[in-house]
């Protein structure tokens, strides 16, 4: 293989990786941005996305986990991939609702480290919950069968297709989502509730709806991004746990609010780990908080921030 299609495939690799990081950093980014809300059980949304798109996807055996011992030996629906890409976001749109009625709104007010530990609270139970039906073991993800197998690109030579659909996949949901922001009138009162919620309230809209729109917009787009990263990667209770941390320096370094910035965010995240476990495995994790570092060091309120809502 020749030194540009290792470059290539590198580059190809880094921006699916991006793309998951993206995905979730967009919805962490409007709703700490929108609501001023730290959320540190989007994981947990990461987490019910991957199993709720697994048990509609395939059938699965289980071979642990309570629901082995009150004699269930697989579960699942079996509709397809493409069931599973509608259910999820609909489930974890009305679950990020309930998650903004009952936990976010009574905390708005309160200290960010309350919030933290309100929903890490929260986050923990989620990924408990998931170990004790599921076990801790792994299930496998299968992609789906239009999606399976290698594709022939020029120069590249084969790559995965799944990879090239999770691209496009974020893609136009990234722009679906910029776009209603940016381009509606709805985005355009959470806009304004941003700079000044106090001032939207008395020209007598009530903030609180498309507030808990938003979140749950935020929370579906983590549910997308569980069921395109199940098949990439391992699903165990803990894989949320284990993607938060990268998500919300997606988030800082692309600048808090910022939808674009959080896709730049993702893209550098995703270069940077694919060309680091290309050529230096061992750095791969460390070059992420490299990065994000330099990047804070030099511009703390990311690189489309505003100062005002700099970490």
């Amino acid at each position: 293989m020749s030194l540009l299609a290792d470059v290539l495939t590198v580059l190809l690799n880094g921006l699916q990786q991006g793309a998951i990081f993206a995905l979730l950093a967009v919805g962490l980014s409007i709703i700490l941005g929108t609501l001023k809300f730290v959320n540190f059980a989007h994981g947990a949304l990461y987490v019910v996305g991957t199993y709720t798109g697994l048990l509609v996807a395939h059938e699965i055996a289980l071979t642990s986990g309570k629901l082995q011992s009150w004699g269930f030996t697989s579960l699942g629906l079996d509709l397809g991939f493409f069931a599973a890409l509608v259910v999820v976001p609909l489930f974890v749109f009305v679950v990020g609702l309930g998650m903004e009625r009952f936990v976010a709104r009574p905390f708005y007010d309160r200290p960010d480290t309350d919030q933290i530990l309100v929903t890490f609270g929260l986050a923990i139970v989620v990924q408990e919950l998931f170990r004790i039906l599921f076990g801790s073991n792994s299930l496998p993800f299968d992609q789906p069968a239009w999606a399976a197998g290698p594709i022939a690109l020029p120069v590249v030579g084969n790559f995965s297709q799944w990879r090239l659909y999770v691209i496009a996949i974020t893609a136009v949901l990234v722009l679906v989502v910029y776009a209603l922001v940016e381009y509606t009138d709805f985005g355009l009162v959470v806009r304004a509730g941003t700079r000044d919620a106090e001032m939207v309230r008395l020209l007598g809209i009530k903030i609180t709806r498309p507030y808990i729109v938003v979140f749950g917009i935020g929370a579906a787009l983590a549910g997308v991004a569980g069921v395109v990263g199940g098949p990439l990667n391992v699903v165990n209770p803990t894989v949320g746990t284990d993607i938060l941390v990268p998500a919300f320096l997606t988030v800082v370094i692309g600048g808090v609010g910022s939808i674009v910035g959080a896709v730049i965010g993702g893209v550098i995240f995703g270069l940077t780990t694919a060309t680091l476990v290309a050529v230096a495995p061992a750095w791969s994790q460390i070059g992420l908080y490299a990065i994000a570092a330099v990047i804070l060091l030099t511009r703390p309120q990311g690189i489309l921030g505003n100062e005002e809502v700099a970490p």
